[in-house]
């Protein structure tokens, strides 16, 4: 039963007891005064990509304690301590290769979303990028590390005597694997059938 307008209220001013129905081309969330989620989701995408950027920072103090030149605790091999070995170099690349592997499918695994909502285009853009600073990050991070707590090497025979990377393509793994393993994860990852008419 609807109340009798108020003197100087229009009729459609008047409180209504029925529930509100959203306008053509209104959020019906927002209409029905729900929370719109919208805000939170992007929110949420930024945050895993700042914490994918700035995992680069501990990759690269770990590629420092486990490659040759570093402190060699992978191979435990004392030879392989001093950047002046050739025979480091390589394994050097191939550790730092290995950790952006890992660390591209652990980027992909949390930026892939769920089962009920697959990532957007912009989530995966955000994680890829994040990869790539991610990788740089760790770069940089491990040449410190090696500048501050690495013995001083005599680099004038080759820069690669001092803890480096010599293949800059190793960089590109840790962003192709987030999107390898976003991929992936939309691909073999079947939406659950919604239960209900009203969920």
């Amino acid at each position: 039963m609807t109340q009798p307008a108020v003197h100087g209220q229009l009729p459609q001013d008047a409180p209504q007891d029925g529930p509100r129905v959203p306008l053509p081309g209104s959020d019906p969330d927002a209409a029905a005064g729900w929370p719109v989620h919208g805000a939170g989701v992007r929110a949420a995408t930024w945050r895993k990509a700042a914490v994918i950027a700035a995992a680069g920072v501990p990759v690269g103090v770990l590629w420092w304690f486990l490659a040759p030149s570093g402190l060699n605790l992978l191979s435990g091999d004392p030879e392989l301590r001093s950047g002046g070995n050739t025979e480091g170099w390589l394994p050097r690349d191939l550790v730092l290769a290995g950790l952006f592997l890992l660390a591209g499918c652990i980027s992909g695994a949390v930026a892939s979303g769920s089962k009920h909502d697959a990532p957007s285009g912009r989530a995966v853009l955000l994680a890829v990028g994040a990869g790539i600073v991610g990788a740089l990050a760790a770069w940089g991070t491990g040449v410190l590390c090696g500048l501050w707590w690495g013995t001083p090497e005599d680099t004038s025979a080759s820069a690669s005597v001092a803890f480096s990377l010599r293949s800059f393509a190793v960089l590109a793994i840790w962003p192709a694997a987030a999107a390898l393993a976003i991929f992936l994860n939309t691909v073999f990852t079947t939406p659950t059938p919604e239960s209900g008419a009203g969920a």
